[in-house]
């Protein structure tokens, strides 16, 4: 009993494939417009949001109400390296803008909600990068994060490791 036991925690452990995470890469720049990239998506606990930008622009982190407003001087972060890594760690709404005064009024602000990662949101899986487009006949360079069941790639060949350790393991107690 022990041995079919074993046996089956090991088959389950192996057939269970952890969830990755997705990456959001924005390339923060006048002239976009970011609303369509987060609007009815929702991202997960462990994703990332990565800001790649020129100088002369910073992302800070904000509250909703200077978010709406576009009010500079309260950000709860503020980076301006030119490449802005944000982790998701908790759940709920996040809020950023470009702190250079007129930016945010002009378009450089992005919400995202981030909800627990086992709901069925952008993260969990590979992402594949692909090209964002946006109204009004122009193609920004944004990318968004295109889910993948990572499972479905390596499945099999994890199937067929946990069916031969179950042998071995088995032969072993004989």
């Amino acid at each position: 009993m022990r041995t079919l036991l074993g046996c089956l925690v090991l088959i389950f452990f192996s057939m269970v494939a952890p969830a990755s995470s997705a990456t959001l890469t924005v390339n923060w720049s006048l002239g976009t417009d970011y609303t369509p990239l987060a609007t009815g998506k929702s991202f997960a606990v462990g994703d990332t949001i990565v800001f790649n930008y020129g100088a002369g622009h910073t992302v800070d982190e904000v509250s909703e109400n200077d978010y709406k407003s576009c009010t500079l001087g309260n950000s709860i972060t503020s980076d301006s390296s030119g490449t802005t890594t944000i982790a998701l760690t908790t759940t709920g709404p996040r809020y950023f803008i470009c702190g250079i005064p007129g930016h945010c009024a002009a378009g450089m602000k992005l919400a995202v909600t981030v909800a627990s990662a086992s709901s069925n949101v952008v993260g969990g899986g590979t992402t594949t990068p692909t090209p964002f487009t946006g109204g009004g006949g122009y193609n920004p360079t944004t990318t968004q994060a295109i889910p993948c069941a990572a499972w479905a790639v390596y499945c099999p060949l994890r199937a067929l490791v946990a069916t031969w350790a179950v042998v071995f393991y088995a032969l072993s107690l004989s």
